[in-house]
């Protein structure tokens, strides 16, 4: 069922916590909910982090992964609430120590350009023959998860889980095909299209 938008706002519950987010036009078609992990405050976080890990820990995880940037914040939470120390990030802006880097090319929904994901070759031995858990802030379109998947695999992770704060619509599930199976969130909001009254409603298929 679709919904109005009320005053550009979308409120949605992260686990526990509940947040009201700006829903910002991407296009004259679509609008999304953004949820900037580096906005929310180290208390959201760690509970945010803390209910992930929990959902997470039965699959024994060994290291966490994340793609660069607002993946980051997700990842140090959920590692230090699974008692562990290190975790992996896939780049997607390139660095001086990503000359050499293994690499997957992505397209994510809020970027125009192809990207590529960079994984640091000196971190191989991190993940090789490992159960890793990929987290991150939202997953959308399955694009950048999908890539991390593969990029993972081709360097012998063993990925077990794919955690996130919350799914956006649903073609995701579509884009991972039986990855989708690895997918836990603590939440979910819905993509954004407009009217004939010139407001904006949910799509929960995105």
């Amino acid at each position: 069922m679709l919904h109005a938008v009320e005053r550009g706002v979308h409120e949605v519950a992260v686990g526990t916590q509940s947040v009201r987010l700006p829903v910002v036009p991407l296009s004259d078609e679509l609008a999304l909910a953004l949820l900037i992990t580096v906005d929310m405050g180290v208390a959201f976080m760690d509970r945010a982090g803390a209910e992930l890990a929990e959902l997470l820990r039965p699959h024994d995880i060994e290291i966490v992964a994340t793609v660069a940037t607002m993946g980051i914040p997700v990842a140090i939470e959920v590692t230090r609430h699974l008692g562990l120390d290190q975790y992996v990030i896939l780049h997607k802006t390139p660095k001086i120590h990503l000359a050499d880097a293994l690499s997957e090319s992505v397209r994510s929904i809020t970027t125009d350009a192809q990207q590529r994901l960079l994984f640091d070759r000196a971190r191989i031995g991190d993940v090789h023959g490992r159960r890793v858990a990929i987290v991150d802030d939202v997953i959308s379109t399955g694009a950048s998860t999908g890539a991390a998947l593969r990029l993972l695999r081709r360097i012998g992770a063993q990925v077990v889980a794919i955690g996130t704060l919350v799914t956006e619509g649903s073609i995701w599930r579509d884009s991972l095909g039986p990855d989708a199976d690895l997918v836990t969130a603590l939440g979910s909001i819905p993509v954004f299209r407009p009217d004939d009254a010139g407001s904006l409603r949910e799509d929960w298929r995105g």
